[in-house]
């Protein structure tokens, strides 16, 4: 599995959202900025985009997938 297909399956999940993912093959990180996570909490935020993975993690293409997501306004202060 690529970073540009985590990014894919990650982008068709949440339309709309920006979303950059680095990795090398099985181990990856994500940055994704959503209006989707607006009242979310960490947790919540997480589960959504493992929601979108998880099929993948289970088959083993992904072995590790560490996920940071923040709204918009969040992408912003940071």
């Amino acid at each position: 599995m690529t970073p540009e297909t985590v990014q894919q399956i990650i982008e068709q999940g949440l339309p709309g959202s920006h979303v950059e993912v680095q990795g090398d093959g099985s181990k990856f990180e994500a940055h994704v900025v959503s209006t989707e996570f607006a009242g979310m909490n960490t947790l919540k935020r997480h589960q959504k985009v493992y929601a979108l993975i998880g099929e993948h993690i289970a088959s083993g293409a992904i072995h590790a997938l560490t996920i940071k997501a923040y709204t918009p306004d969040e992408s912003g202060a940071q």
